[in-house]
């Protein structure tokens, strides 16, 4: 039975956001993955470590995928109630849960880590990331690129400026790596199709991804909620594509 705009929107709008678990847009939305599998690839050098570093690691889930931890192991967040998630998941494993700001500085030694390791981070601080790392050790990560789902921070927004749909762009983060004396072993970019179902979807997913349309709330947005629930009544999904690149960078000296 189709439920109506109201229904969609007093579930999406009162649902928990908390930790980085998309589980709730299950049969609501779809998005392809990467090819390369970050996951994967990551708990591959965990597993090779002696002392890491998750960056903005959310509640902890994407860390807490890796088979094992190195003897050393250390993550930091900043909204609390991910840091509450992320204790709760990680110390049982051995991994510190630190508290800290996403701006510099991080609060750890020079040359601390081995490895240091994020997927999807708010703000790259590339400076901090090398000074952390010891001489040979690697920063990799899966960022969002430029222009990622902006198919509907337009909708909502409206027509970005050029400088917006560039920022976070792979060729400017790793240019700015360089700057910052990491040497780019490897980068690779893909678009990704996502398809929206239903407007509760849409919902769940701003609340969440606080920085796609800053300040959203439904009640802010209600008309434009509305006219794009007819639209995906009447015309099927809303489709957007998301940007994603991996990047491997090693400390040169």
């Amino acid at each position: 039975m189709t439920r109506s705009f109201e229904e969609l929107v007093a579930e999406a709008d009162s649902v928990s956001v908390d930790g980085w678990d998309f589980s709730w847009l299950n049969g609501r939305a779809s998005e392809q993955r990467p090819s390369w599998g970050y996951q994967r690839l990551m708990g591959e050098r965990l597993a090779l470590a002696e002392a890491a570093l998750d960056i903005q690691t959310g509640g902890g889930e994407v860390l807490a995928g890796a088979t094992s931890f190195p003897p050393v192991m250390a993550a930091t967040e900043s909204w609390p109630p991910n840091v509450a998630k992320a204790t709760a998941l990680l110390h049982p494993r051995g991994a510190v849960v630190v508290a800290d700001a996403d701006e510099p500085p991080l609060p750890f030694a020079d040359g601390a880590f081995d490895l240091v390791t994020s997927r999807h981070p708010a703000a790259v601080w590339w400076e901090e990331i090398a000074r952390v790392l010891r001489t040979g050790g690697t920063y990799f990560a899966q960022h969002v690129g430029h222009s990622s789902v902006f198919e509907l921070v337009e909708y909502f927004l409206g027509p970005q400026s050029a400088a917006t749909r560039r920022a976070r762009h792979y060729e400017d983060e790793s240019a700015d790596a360089r700057d910052a004396g990491l040497d780019v072993v490897d980068i690779r970019f893909e678009s990704l199709r996502i398809e929206f179902f239903d407007i509760g979807a849409v919902i769940y997913f701003l609340r969440k991804v606080i920085w796609m349309v800053p300040g959203f709330t439904v009640e802010q947005y209600r008309d434009s909620l509305y006219e794009l629930h007819e639209r995906i009544e009447n015309n099927g999904p809303f489709v957007a594509h998301s940007t994603r690149f991996l990047i491997e960078a090693k400390k040169i000296d």
